[in-house]
């Protein structure tokens, strides 16, 4: 067995909100690189008359920075990013199970159409990863422990890539365009698709799928074991001996 066992005490909201907060901002702090690197490369293009560096490749752009800008340019944003992830992933993967188990009958064996109402106040990598991780369980080739952890975070980084990455790409592209050249988010997923074709909509997947990927297998493996140790901690307190 690798990693703390399920405790027979289900967590308390406070163990779910400071264990997710905190997974997410671990997993954050060594994901972040990759992340910055996405942003270049899908802004990467859009006006090459103004741009004098070039990029190849994750790799290529994260040595390139380092190169011209520092290695402290691959962190540039990082402060902010950790308040967000404290105050917003503390939120809204702290309350997945408890507005899950509000949905989900008492002994229900099928919770699909409450996954699907639950996916209204969670991403999609929250409900896939919930989905994955049942059927894991379910055809009893996984435990609830770190390799099914693993596995679940892995495939629901890839399918929310795939959903948001041309929403992803046409917010970079609007938020950092200079002031006039889109009218709206629509005019910039339309002229992307003149100019660049439908292939611009998932320019930087991979660093895209890199970064949500790994944020993902570290952010709910780190959030499973958090919720296991703190709760094994409030039960040895609680304990009259």
């Amino acid at each position: 067995m690798v990693g703390l066992q399920p405790s027979e005490v289900p967590p308390t909201t406070v163990v779910k909100f400071l264990g997710a907060g905190t997974a997410a901002c671990f997993a954050d702090l060594l994901t972040f690189p990759l992340d910055t690197a996405k942003v270049r490369l899908q802004i990467q293009g859009e006006n090459p008359g103004a741009q004098s560096v070039q990029y190849r490749g994750v790799l290529g752009t994260i040595l390139t920075m380092v190169r011209t800008e520092g290695p402290r340019s691959l962190y540039s944003g990082l402060v902010a990013g950790l308040h967000r992830q404290m105050s917003f992933a503390s939120i809204r993967i702290g309350l997945y199970d408890s507005v899950k188990q509000f949905y989900t009958p008492k002994g229900a064996e099928r919770t699909w159409p409450n996954i699907t109402r639950n996916a209204i106040v969670n991403c999609a990598e929250m409900v896939t990863y919930d989905i994955i991780k049942e059927k894991l369980l379910d055809s009893r080739l996984f435990t609830d422990n770190f390799p099914c952890h693993f596995v679940s975070a892995f495939g629901a980084g890839f399918c929310a890539t795939v959903v948001a990455s041309p929403v992803d790409v046409v917010k970079t592209r609007y938020m950092n365009a200079p002031p006039g050249r889109y009218r709206s988010p629509l005019h910039c997923m339309l002229r992307m698709v003149a100019q660049e074709g439908p292939t611009a909509f998932y320019k930087g997947f991979v660093p895209s799928f890199l970064r949500l990927g790994a944020w993902n297998v570290m952010m709910f493996v780190t959030y499973e074991q958090l919720k296991r140790a703190l709760m094994k901690i409030q039960v040895l307190r609680e304990s009259p001996f």
